[in-house]
């Protein structure tokens, strides 16, 4: 099967030698992915909109492979502070409410930057 990887641009890609996005064949894995914009963090300390923020970057990413958040079969976030599992999970249900991939939620000790305090992964299964 064909691979493709999908880049967002992002400065750290091609440092750590990664793809935003990789499809082959139907199934599209993307990267984990926090909320930043040029190199700086979104919406810090605000949980909410740091899930708003990474799930429509990772809509972008989905768009760019040929898919779309209904294609989305899992989702997997891993948080800073699970207390916070609220915040998260209003914004994840705004883009999923629908959809109802499975997903998980997970409390991490620490992600690359102590200001962000969220990390999502997703799983698209295409069949067009």
């Amino acid at each position: 099967m064909k691979r493709t990887n999908y880049s967002s641009g992002a400065l750290w890609e091609g440092k750590v030698g990664y793809s935003r996005a990789v499809r082959i064949g139907d199934i599209i894995e993307v990267s984990g992915t926090v909320a930043t914009e040029d190199d700086k963090v979104v919406a810090e300390g605000d949980a909410y909109e740091q899930t708003k923020y990474i799930l429509a970057k990772i809509e972008a990413a989905l768009i760019n492979a040929g898919a779309t958040l209904h294609d989305v079969v899992r989702t997997r976030m891993f948080v800073t502070d699970i207390s916070r599992w609220e915040e998260y999970g209003r914004a994840h249900g705004e883009f999923f409410k629908a959809i109802k991939p499975a997903t998980t939620m997970v409390e991490v000790s620490k992600l690359i930057d102590p200001r962000y305090l969220v990390e999502i992964e997703a799983t698209a299964v295409v069949n067009k």
